[in-house]
């Protein structure tokens, strides 16, 4: 009897805040039990309900100095005064028991692990199972009203979100995949065809 295996892949999705993002990741976490969330690094300290491990891997400044001085991550970054970072061995750990990593990341780190990915010959495992996509908005307008009608931020808070989100959308180009966030479900079908289709590309017949 033939059966077929694939090698766990390694996604990277990146968006402006307000793009949808989040809600299109999250309802492909739930709906592919292979796919699970990248745990990140973080020197902040744990919020209410959070669990070290599970949440993040909460680090002092000193730890986490260490780890980027012997190259222990995929990517970091500092981010409203507090660092974060993915370690290479959370995604491999993850991937050697048979799970898809998702990365939600902005363009500044989605840009480091490419960089990486494509100079570091320790990491050509995990070159070879990467993919990212970029989340668009319609257009910056209707960016702007998707953050108004959130109702979190106030106005000065929205016009920097905006400020970001123009830098962030020339970044598109850099990614394999985009898909312009025009109508949820629509996204969403979109997203989980490149998930089927990359599926089918990393299959092969079981030794």
């Amino acid at each position: 009897m033939i059966t077929v295996k694939r090698h766990p892949m390694l996604w990277v999705v990146s968006a402006p805040s307000g793009a949808g993002k989040t809600t299109l990741c999250d309802r492909l976490v739930a709906d592919e039990d292979t796919i699970t969330y990248s745990v990140s690094c973080t020197t902040r300290a744990p919020r209410a309900g959070e669990i070290d491990g599970k949440s993040y891997f909460f680090l002092s400044e000193s730890a986490f100095d260490a780890r980027v001085a012997t190259g222990e991550f995929l990517e970091h970054a500092v981010v409203h005064g507090n660092r974060y970072g993915t370690l290479v061995r959370t995604v491999r750990d993850a991937m050697a028991a048979g799970r898809d990593v998702l990365m939600d990341i902005d363009v500044q780190g989605a840009a480091q692990i490419r960089a990486a990915l494509a100079f570091d010959t320790a990491l050509a495992d995990l070159r070879a199972a990467y993919v990212d996509i970029f989340i668009a908005p319609p257009s910056l307008r209707d960016l702007q009203l998707r953050l108004w009608g959130r109702g979190q931020d106030d106005e000065a808070v929205i016009e920097k979100r905006l400020a970001g989100a123009a830098d962030e959308l020339g970044h598109w180009r850099d990614y394999q995949y985009v898909i312009v966030n025009d109508q949820l479900e629509t996204s969403y079908r979109t997203l989980h065809a490149i998930w089927t289709a990359e599926c089918r590309r990393t299959q092969r017949l079981a030794d």
